[in-house]
């Protein structure tokens, strides 16, 4: 089996560290970098997680590199009400065992520039900053990446932040612009998608029983995931639904869709709309959630 080489761009928070896990344990990611970017909360914040996973799979042979610390032009959204002054709900793992680089931007334009063009794929999974970055200083660059698979937006569902609006595309709506339309291969991963995948307690118990770091540090996080939610289901699952769709397009049900982002000051900043200079855009709009959650699980355990 052919394993993906990618690089996760990331702000972990609780379901990024989750998809990240899967990532370095299921076997069938070869994951050249974690760049970083400020979302859930702060930049140094969410770098010291990325470090921290890396650490806790001892996997720090792979490079953190710290991007952006804010969006292009707007003010951040901070998530630590959901995630945790800490990003991970106060989960214990061990301290990063490298210092981070910077510039993830350059890191990022200088591995395409060395790679074969589409063999590198980028699995987004904040805000878009930093490869609207790398779009805008360096195109032939971006115009290397094999496929960008990006979790954001809401199409038929309501907004997590605003009526129409998803948080990662919310937090930075410009560099969302920007990458919708860098003509560069880009799957969305809507809300319409990611709020059915939806962790039940015995799928938590299931995986603390593996034994091993992923699946027990998972069944935490997940755990963490829970305060605030009502009833046996877990928050929704955002952003291991990245990794899923990269390994099994064939659960989802993607469509072409005509879209563009919101520009508007407001609620609604960040919103994917149906008119105004709309661009084809290829969005996740379905999902077989039990396929989905299996194939999760046994990535973890």
């Amino acid at each position: 089996m052919t394993r993906r080489r990618v690089v996760i761009d990331t702000d972990p928070g609780l379901d990024d560290a989750v998809a990240i896990l899967h990532a370095l344990n299921c076997g069938r990611f070869d994951v050249l970098g974690l760049t970083t970017v400020a979302g859930n909360i702060g930049l140094d914040i969410v770098t010291r997680n990325a470090g921290r996973l890396l650490a806790l799979m001892a996997r720090s042979d792979i490079p953190v590199l710290a991007g952006a610390a804010e969006p292009l032009v707007r003010k951040g959204i901070d998530e630590a009400g959901i995630h945790g002054g800490d990003g991970l709900g106060g989960i214990v793992l061990p301290e990063p065992a490298a210092a981070p680089g910077e510039d993830a931007v350059a890191w990022l334009a200088d591995l395409l520039a060395r790679e074969e063009p589409g063999t590198v794929d980028i699995l987004a999974l904040g805000p878009l900053t930093n490869i609207a970055t790398l779009v805008s200083l360096h195109s032939p660059a971006a115009d290397r990446i094999g496929r960008i698979i990006a979790m954001g937006g809401a199409i038929e569902e309501k907004g997590n932040v605003g009526p129409r609006s998803e948080f990662n595309l919310a937090c930075d709506p410009e560099a969302a612009d920007i990458v919708l339309r860098a003509g560069l291969d880009l799957t969305l991963v809507p809300l319409d998608v990611t709020r059915r995948v939806r962790a039940g307690r015995g799928f938590v118990a299931g995986l603390r029983a593996s034994g091993g770091p992923a699946g027990t540090t998972a069944a935490g996080l997940i755990e963490a995931y829970f305060h605030n939610a009502a009833g046996r289901e877990s928050r929704p699952l955002h952003d291991p639904c990245v990794m899923l769709l990269a390994l099994a397009p064939e659960i989802f049900r993607i469509e072409t869709r005509d879209l563009a982002v919101n520009l508007v000051n407001g609620p609604d900043a960040g919103a994917l709309v149906g008119d105004g200079g709309t661009i084809a855009v290829n969005v996740a709009m379905g999902v077989d959630a039990d396929a989905a959650l299996a194939l999760l699980a046994e990535g973890l355990l």
